[in-house]
C-alpha cells in the first residue's frame, strides 16, 4: 500500500491499555485448528508443543498472530463450539512426552504402540485417540500419585483456579459414573448438587477427581510453554471463546441458576434457513450472573488469559441480544417459535455495551468479535466506539444493491480483521470452483414457491445443471439479461424482488471478482497460483489492522499442496457430519516449514505493510 492507515484513533478508545500492550501496527495471521495440524512428534494429532513450530512458520512467514480455534473439553463429541467447560481444555491435546514430574520411560512401549495405532498425518481425525491416551494417562497418573501438597506447583494451580476446578472434575467422575448421562437425567441429588451426597462422592473418587485436575495442570504448563515461546518471538495468540456452552456442562450445572434452562438459545428465520436454527445451548440469565457480581463471566476470562494475549468473541450480537426458543417447542420447528432476548430492541445497545465493558475492564486480552450474520447496527456501532475488531470478508465486501461490485481494500474497516474465509465457510478454491456465480439451490426454490413459481419446470431453462456442485446452482450464460431472467420466472421487476438480488448478486460476481483481481484475461474456471497471489494480496492490503487467513488458503499457493478444494473445509455449519471439525493437512508443519511459498507469503504481508 502507497500510504498506511492511521490507527492511533484506538489509543482513546476504551480498549486503549490493550492496544498499546500489543502495539498498533498492521499485522498478518493465521487462523488454525490445532487438530488439523501435526509435527514428527505427534501422537494421533495436534499437541501443545506444535504451537513451536506454528510460531517459527509465523516468523519465516512475516505474520505475528496465531488464531487457534475453541480447544476447550468437549468430552467425546468433538464439537468446539459445544463445550463441555469454558474453563478446561481438552487432554486430547497433551504431549505424553512432555509431562511434568513423571517418568514416561515404562510406558514407552504402550505410547509407541499408539503412535503405531494413531498415526498423526491421516486425511481425517480418528478421535479414539482420546480414549487411549486418557486410558495411558490414568496409567501414568497412577504410577506417581501426585498431591496437592507437592513443590512442583500443582497445589498453587488448583488454589488459583478453585472457582471451577473442583466442579468441573467432579463433573467428569459423576457423569462417567453414571454411563456418560447429561446431568439433568442423574440421580436428584447429584443433579441438585445436594452437599452431602457430592461430599460423599468426593471422597469415594478422591484420586479420579484428583486426575482430572491434574490434567488440567498438565496442559496449563504445556501451554503456558507455548505460550512462552509465542512471546519470545514477538508473536501473539489469539484464543476462540464461544458465546455459549454445553447445556450438559460442568459450567451450567455448577451455575444452574445463571442459565435459561427452559429455552435454547438458535437464530431466527431468513433467507437461508427458513426455520430458523435451535442450537440446544441455554441462553444466560444475564440479571442472576450480575447477582454474582459477573465472577463466571470475569473468571472466564482471568483463565484464558494466561494463554493469550487476544480472544475472539464468537457470536458477539448474542451479547446484545440472543433468539431464545422455548425447550417445549417440537424439534421440528426448528428456531421459528422464538422471541429475542432481551424483547426491547431499545435496549439491546445498552445490554451489549455495558457487558463489553465489564468484558475489556477485567482482561488484559483484546477482544475481537466475530460480528458476521444477521447483526443490529447498534453492534457495529459500540464494537467501533470501543476499539473492538469485527470481521470483513473478502467476498462479502461488495457495494450490495448497487453495482454489486468488489469494494477495494481502502473501504474497509480499520478496526477490524480481514479474511478471505472463516472456519465455517469454504476456502477460496473452493468458493471459486463451485460458489461464486451461483445461488443456493434450497434458498432459491423457497423463493420461487412464495411468488408461487413453479421452481421444477424453470430450473433447467436458467441453470447449466451439469455445471452445478454442493447445492450451488449456476446460471446458464445465455440467461445475460435481466428481461430474460425474469421472462423465464414469468414475472415483473417489482415482484421479482429477493430473486431479482439474486441474479445481480451472482451472474457477474466471476468476472467482477477477477476485475477486483486485476486479472480480466484469467480463465475464470482455474484456480491458478497467479489468482490465490492476487487474492491474498488484496486481502493483505486492506484497511484493516489484521489480516488474517486459514491456513488452508496459504498453502494453497504451494503446488504439492494437493486436495480436494470442497474436502479442505474445516466446518459445513447446520450439517451433523464426520467431516466436520476432523480435517487435518496433507502436510506436516516440519514439511510446511521447509516450503518454497514461505518467503512469497512474507513478500506479500511486507509489501503490504504487515508483519
Amino acid at each position: 500500500m502507497k500510504q498506511l492507515p492511521d490507527y492511533t484513533y484506538l489509543l482513546s478508545t476504551i480498549t486503549a491499555a490493550q492496544w498499546k500492550r500489543i502495539g498498533i501496527h498492521r499485522r498478518a495471521g493465521i487462523v488454525v485448528p490445532l487438530f488439523s495440524v501435526y509435527s514428527a512428534k505427534s501422537t494421533g494429532i495436534g499437541e501443545f508443543p506444535d504451537i513451536h513450530l506454528l510460531v517459527d512458520w509465523c516468523k519465516a512467514c512475516g505474520m505475528s498472530i496465531i488464531q487457534l480455534l475453541p480447544m476447550n473439553d468437549t468430552g467425546f463429541d468433538f464439537r468446539p463450539y459445544d463445550a463441555q467447560s469454558m474453563f478446561a481444555l481438552d487432554p486430547l491435546y497433551l504431549r505424553l512426552e512432555k509431562l511434568k514430574g513423571a517418568d514416561i520411560k515404562p510406558f514407552l512401549p504402550r505410547l509407541l504402540k499408539i503412535k503405531d495405532e494413531f498415526p498423526a498425518g491421516r486425511p481425517r481425525i480418528d478421535y479414539r485417540i482420546k480414549k487411549a491416551k486418557l486410558d495411558l494417562l490414568w496409567d501414568i497418573f497412577s504410577s506417581i500419585s501426585p498431591s496437592p501438597e507437592g513443590a512442583d506447583g500443582f497445589g498453587s494451580f488448583l488454589k488459583d483456579n478453585a472457582f471451577w476446578i473442583e466442579d468441573y472434575a467432579l463433573f467428569k467422575i459423576i457423569k462417567e459414573k453414571n454411563g456418560g448421562m447429561g446431568w439433568e437425567a442423574w440421580p436428584d441429588d447429584l443433579k441438585n448438587r445436594g452437599e452431602t451426597t457430592l461430599q460423599a462422592f468426593r471422597e469415594t473418587y478422591r484420586q479420579n477427581i484428583l486426575f482430572h485436575q491434574w490434567l488440567q495442570w498438565q496442559i496449563f504448563e504445556q501451554f503456558r510453554d507455548a505460550r512462552s515461546y509465542a512471546q519470545e518471538n514477538n508473536v501473539l495468540l489469539m484464543g476462540d471463546i464461544p458465546f455459549l456452552v454445553s447445556r450438559d456442562s460442568a459450567d451450567v450445572w455448577s451455575h444452574q441458576d445463571c442459565f435459561k434452562l427452559d429455552l435454547s438459545s438458535g437464530a431466527p428465520p431468513d433467507l437461508l434457513y427458513s426455520k430458523g436454527q435451535r442450537w440446544g445451548m441455554p441462553p444466560f440469565n444475564w440479571d442472576r450472573i450480575a447477582h454474582h457480581r459477573y465472577d463466571y463471566v470475569i473468571e472466564k476470562l482471568k483463565y484464558a488469559e494466561n494463554f493469550y494475549d487476544l480472544y475472539r468473541i464468537d457470536h458477539v450480537v448474542g451479547i446484545f441480544r440472543v433468539w431464545s426458543i422455548p425447550l417445549s417447542e417440537p424439534a421440528e420447528n426448528g428456531g421459528l417459535n422464538g422471541a429475542f432476548d432481551p424483547a426491547d430492541e431499545n435496549t439491546w445497545e445498552k445490554h451489549g455495551r455495558n457487558l463489553l465493558t465489564l468484558m475489556v475492564k477485567h482482561s488484559g486480552m483484546l477482544a475481537c468479535a466475530e460480528d458476521l450474520g444477521t447483526v443490529p447496527n447498534c453492534c457495529f456501532k459500540v464494537l467501533n466506539e470501543m476499539g473492538i475488531p469485527g470481521i470483513d470478508v473478502q467476498r462479502w465486501m461488495r457495494d450490495w444493491g448497487k453495482s454489486y461490485a468488489f469494494k477495494s481494500p481502502g473501504d474497509y474497516r480499520k478496526c477490524a480483521l480481514a479474511t478471505i474465509a472463516t472456519h465455517d465457510m469454504s476456502n477460496l478454491c473452493a468458493w471459486w470452483d463451485f460458489e461464486c456465480g451461483t445461488v443456493d439451490e434450497a434458498l432459491f426454490r423457497r423463493n420461487c414457491e412464495k411468488k408461487n413459481i413453479a421452481f421444477d419446470r424453470i430450473k433447467e431453462t436458467l441453470f447449466d445443471t451439469a455445471a452445478s456442485r454442493h447445492g450451488r446452482l449456476r446460471w446458464k450464460q445465455e440467461i445475460d439479461t435481466e428481461e430474460k431472467l425474469l421472462g423465464v420466472l414469468g414475472t415483473t421487476p417489482s415482484e421479482g424482488g429477493t430473486l431479482l438480488d439474486m441474479y445481480r448478486g451472482s451472474f457477474k460476481e466471476k468476472r467482477q471478482f477477477l476485475q477486483f483481481l486485476g486479472l480480466e484475461k484469467e480463465n475464470p474456471d482455474s484456480c491458478s497460483t497467479t489468482f490465490i497471489k492476487n487474492a491474498l494480496t488484496k486481502i493483505q492490503e486492506s484497511a484493516c489492522i489484521f489480516g488474517i487467513q486459514l491456513i488452508q488458503d496459504y498453502l494453497d499457493l504451494d503446488q504439492l499442496y494437493e486436495v480436494d478444494p470442497w474436502k479442505n473445509r474445516i466446518n459445513f455449519p447446520g450439517t451433523l457430519s464426520d467431516k466436520n471439525w476432523t480435517l487435518v493437512l496433507p502436510l506436516s508443519l516440519d514439511d510446511i516449514l521447509a516450503l518454497p511459498i514461505n518467503s512469497v507469503l512474507k513478500s506479500i504481508n511486507e509489501a503490504c505493510g504487515r508483519r
